[in-house]
Parts: structure tokens; C-alpha cells; sequence
């Protein structure tokens, strides 16, 4: 028996038909009027009772289905989905443009062409599992001590070999500082530099949760232009010569994807040498460029120690573990042990042990060959969807991720939000800049999470949103 609705429709509004009636269905469901298997009408029925176009009524159900909260089979109809016990969620919602309301929208999913996420497919999942399970049943028979904050030494070996051969970094295993990630790399250099009320280079665009960990660390940004060589250093020189830190993606530029050009590398260093300048190398891609060999790390080129290259294993194994590193200063290193110890410590040893064992058998530099096939690949497919409907001036392909360049004044932020109905979450790139003032409008579409079967219909769908949402500004 369908369960009744009542969606009270005010064709006054703004917002379209479709959107009210999508809106109305999910208030429902999440309030627990309509329970998990309770029978909806069809699309055809509800149409006929709220007197709209059947189309109309057609595309609330599709994002309804794309989100996950209704399903639909010829046998039992359109009903609520099962959804886990308590997952309604009852904290105070995020204010409207906040960072943590930004951060919640550009990090919930899974969902198509999301940013920052491996992809399943490619990872030996069944492999690392049995790997882990070892490290596990060894750390729970273990004696009950403190492990070293600075990581274990399994895994932090691993990684200088890693580090020596792939980014042509020469560093000591004792330099090699083991983090929850990428964050937590930071979190722990800029506790260890302490050189809050001091100004900081950031790239313009630039990853927004590393400008935020600045503010919240109290340095003031200063946002340097990118171009096809990489952050602007005459112009930081210029602008703001006494800034004490600098944070750069030096081997693939994030969002816009130039490798930071030899002369500015060189440039760059020789000013922080002289100047006591701490260069924060933010290596998020390590060897997952897919156009010809990865660049050797800045750090590789670092005579005078002012160099903290931060790696994570994030894209290459999962977010899920936060897991990442950092390579230490010599002069600085009993001063990160010291805030490792006290603030920050690293993640259990069996995540750790289990990636030393991951990474000593062969089977990560393995992994990294076939994901970079596998991404490669998935880009072109992405490339040759969009082709038919922007020209080849509005696409570029930097790092990970494809980005869509929109008509001047169309807010990708509304489009992004728009596409989650359907279950893809594109990356607004307004969001990477310091200020709207002088912000780009785009799309950065993730590789890795590209879908791959259906391609071109989310290609359609996402450019259905871009059409109608370009159409109303």
C-alpha cells in the first residue's frame, strides 16, 4: 500500500517544483515519518495527485534514488531505502558558508568525481587486509609499552628508501617523523616552527584546509599568484619579503597542476637560506602524476636544511588509515620528537607495521604502477565525455582531477551542491582561492572516483545542472 505524502507545493517560489517536492520527500524520511521500506506512488500517481508535469515529479525521484534515500524495482515499487539504525544525525547543523560546513560538502560521500579519495578498485584490498591482521595479532601480543612518538622504525625506514629512490631525497630513517596524515603533519610542523603572528606564502588557489590550519595556527596569509611556473616568487619578494614560512605544492600545483618551474626552486631556497624561511613542502601527489615521471621533490634540492617535506599515504592507500609522514630538519629534530611525544602522536603500530610490510614485500611500488595505468586511463574516458559539450580552452587536466572551467559569474558552489543530489561531488574551485575577489569559476572533477560504467550519463547529468543553474544567473 503507498504511503500518503503530503507536500504542500507554493509555485510562487523560486525554487523549482521538482527541488520542493525532493526537499519534502527527504524532510519526511529523516524525520522518520516515512520509515525504511514504506511504499511511495509512482512518479506517474504522484504526479496526478500534486497536478504537476510527470517529468517533474520524475526528476525529485532521480535525485531521491542518486542520494541513496528511496529505490525503486518493478516488483515492489518505489520504497524508502534501509538505512543503519541511528544514522540520523542530531547535532546543530554547520552555519550557512562556514568552513566546517564547506569541509562537510567537499568531504562526504563516497559520490562520483569526489577529490582526495583512492580509488576501491585498484587497491589489493583482500592483500593489505591479510598484511594487517598479522601486524594486528602482533601488536595485541606485544609487551604494553608506549610505542616512539616519532613513529616505529619498520615503517620509517621503509619510507627514507622510498623517499631516496622515487623523490631523490637523501635523508636519514631518524629524520623520518610518522603523522596521522597530511593534517597532522602540519598541525605538528607549525607546532614545532611556532611562528604564529609571523605572515606565511600561500599559493592562490591553494588547498583550503592548509590555509585554514595556518589561520588557526595565528600566521597571516599571504597569497601569492600562480602561473604555468608555479607559485610567484619575484612576486611573494616583492609583496611580502619578510614572511618566515612558505607553503607549496612544488611537484604538481593544487588545483591548477604546473610543476614549480627549476629556476624558481632554486630562487626560492636561496632566499629562505639567507633569510631564515621555513619552506613547507606539501608533496600530496608523491609518484601519482600521470604525465611522465614525477618531479624530484623540492626538498631533494635543499642544501641548507630549511626544506619539511610532508608526504601521506592518503591517495595512495586510503584516508581511512591516517597515515602520513614528514622529513625533519637535522637542527629540528629533537624539537619535533619532543612535540610528537607531548601534542601529536603517530597512529598505532599495527598501521604502521602492516604498511613497512606493505611497502618491504614490493606490493606498494606495485600498486603505485597499476593505479597510474588505471587513473591515466580513467582521465582520457573523463576528457572524451566532456569534449562534445565545452571546448578543448575550458578543460585543462592537473594532477588527480579534470578541471571545468565555467562562464565568468556562475557560482560553482551552487552547481556542486546541486550535483550531490545526484550523487557526484565535484570540487568548486572558487573554494581554493583566499578571497572571492578575483576567484575563477570551475569544477574540478576527481579522477580516481570517476565512475566506470555510466560514464557519459553523469557527464549528462552534471552538464543538465550546469545548464540550467548557467541559465539563472
Amino acid at each position: 500500500m503507498n504511503k500518503p505524502l503530503n507536500l504542500n507545493l507554493d509555485r510562487t517560489a523560486k525554487i523549482s517544483l521538482s527541488e520542493q517536492i525532493r526537499r519534502g520527500v527527504t524532510t519526511a524520511i529523516e524525520g522518520g515519518v516515512l520509515e525504511p521500506g514504506a511504499r511511495l506512488p509512482s512518479w506517474q500517481d504522484l504526479a496526478a495527485q500534486l497536478g504537476v508535469a510527470r517529468g517533474t515529479v520524475r526528476t525529485a525521484y532521480e535525485k531521491l534514488a542518486a542520494a541513496q534515500l528511496i529505490e525503486a524495482s518493478r516488483a515492489a515499487g518505489t520504497r524508502v531505502a534501509q538505512r543503519p539504525r541511528g544514522s540520523a544525525r542530531s547535532e546543530q547543523p554547520s552555519d550557512a558558508g562556514s568552513f566546517m560546513e564547506i569541509y562537510r560538502e567537499m568531504t562526504q560521500g563516497p559520490a562520483f568525481f569526489q577529490m582526495g579519495v583512492p580509488a576501491t578498485e585498484t587497491f589489493p584490498a583482500t592483500l593489505f587486509a591479510r598484511i594487517h591482521a598479522h601486524a594486528v595479532r602482533a601488536e595485541a601480543s606485544a609487551p604494553p609499552l608506549y610505542p616512539d612518538p616519532r613513529g616505529e622504525i619498520e615503517l620509517r625506514r621503509e619510507i627514507a628508501g622510498y623517499l631516496a629512490v622515487s623523490r631523490g631525497i637523501n635523508c636519514s630513517p631518524s629524520q623520518v617523523i610518522i603523522t596521522g596524515g597530511f593534517n597532522a603533519g602540519l598541525g605538528l610542523t607549525l607546532g614545532v616552527l611556532g611562528l604564529g603572528g609571523h605572515a606565511a606564502w600561500v599559493e592562490n588557489p591553494g588547498f583550503p584546509w592548509s590555509r585554514k590550519g595556518l589561520e588557526l595556527a595565528r600566521l597571516s596569509l599571504a597569497p601569492i599568484p600562480v602561473d604555468v611556473d608555479g607559485i610567484g616568487v619575484d612576486h611573494g619578494l616583492r609583496h611580502h619579503p619578510d614572511a618566515k614560512l612558505v607553503l607549496v605544492t612544488p611537484g604538481q600545483q593544487a588545483p591548477l597542476g604546473p610543476t614549480l618551474s627549476l629556476e624558481r626552486r632554486l630562487r626560492l631556497l636561496e632566499w629562505a637560506a639567507a633569510n631564515e624561511v621555513w619552506v613547507i613542502e606539501d608533496d600530496y601527489l608523491s609518484e601519482l602524476q600521470l604525465t611522465g615521471r614525477a618531479a624530484p621533490a623540492l626538498a631533494s634540492l635543499d642544501r641548507d636544511g630549511r626544506v619539511i617535506h610532508i608526504g601521506s599515504f592518503s591517495k595512495t592507500i586510503s584516508p581511512t588509515v591516517r597515515l602520513g609522514f614528514l622529513i625533519a630538519p637535522v637542527e629540528l629534530l629533537s624539537r619535533f620528537g619532543e612535540v610528537a611525544a607531548c601534542l601529536a602522536p603517530p597512529p598505532g603500530p599495527a598501521v604502521q607495521l602492516a604498511t613497512a610490510g606493505f611497502m618491504h614485500e614490493g606490493h606498494y611500488i606495485r600498486h603505485l604502477r597499476r593505479t597510474k595505468r588505471a587513473y591515466a586511463a580513467k582521465r582520457q574516458a573523463l576528457l572524451d565525455c566532456l569534449q562534445p559539450f565545452v571546448g578543448a580552452d575550458r578543460i585543462a587536466a592537473p594532477g588527480l582531477a579534470v578541471l571545468l572551467k565555467l562562464p565568468n559569474g556562475t557560482s560553482d558552489l551552487a552547481i556542486a551542491r546541486e550535483a550531490a543530489a545526484f550523487g557526484m561531488s565535484p570540487s568548486p574551485l572558487s573554494a581554493w582561492y583566499v578571497s572571492p575577489a578575483g576567484a575563477e569559476s570551475g569544477l574540478l572533477l576527481g579522477v580516481a572516483t570517476a565512475p566506470t560504467k555510466n560514464l557519459a550519463r553523469s557527464c549528462d547529468r552534471l552538464f543538465e545542472v550546469i545548464r540550467r543553474l548557467t541559465r539563472s544567473t
